[in-house]
């Protein structure tokens, strides 16, 4: 069974980390949410990958952040509504059910209220204890 566990973390990681380098060339598709679910599959299956990741000059950097303060930095905040915002304007104009916008415009509104009540920066305290 544990066994089984592992593998299926391991495999979570390398998809998730797939889809994250995908995103790195692909428009549209984000990179950050892949690498983020990437480390975290990587810590309960594969500790090596996660060490990698975590020792990554681009991305270590925001998983430490997202892991001890759940910071979603402001770029990254515009980036994740405009093209939520795009995703919106190309459903409504499209061919899909009425009830199938309806939903998908209540679900980017959730979810574009939780990313903007998340915060951009870690406590002042922290920051100064990690200056020193």
């Amino acid at each position: 069974m544990q066994l089984a566990r592992i593998v299926l973390f391991r495999l979570l990681a390398l998809c998730s980390l797939l889809l994250g380098l995908i995103g790195v060339v692909l428009p549209g598709l984000p990179t950050v949410p892949f690498v983020l679910l990437a480390a975290f599959a990587a810590g309960k299956g594969w500790p090596q990958l996660e060490a990698l990741l975590l020792a990554h000059h681009k991305y270590g950097p925001v998983i430490h952040n997202w892991r001890l303060y759940g910071l979603v930095p402001r770029a990254g905040k515009i980036a994740a509504s405009l093209m939520m915002t795009l995703s919106l304007v190309l459903c409504w104009f499209s061919t899909f059910v009425l009830l199938n916008k309806v939903l998908l415009t209540l679900l980017l509104a959730a979810v574009a209220l939780w990313l903007w009540r998340r915060p951009e920066q870690m406590p002042a305290e922290r920051a100064l204890e990690e200056q020193k």
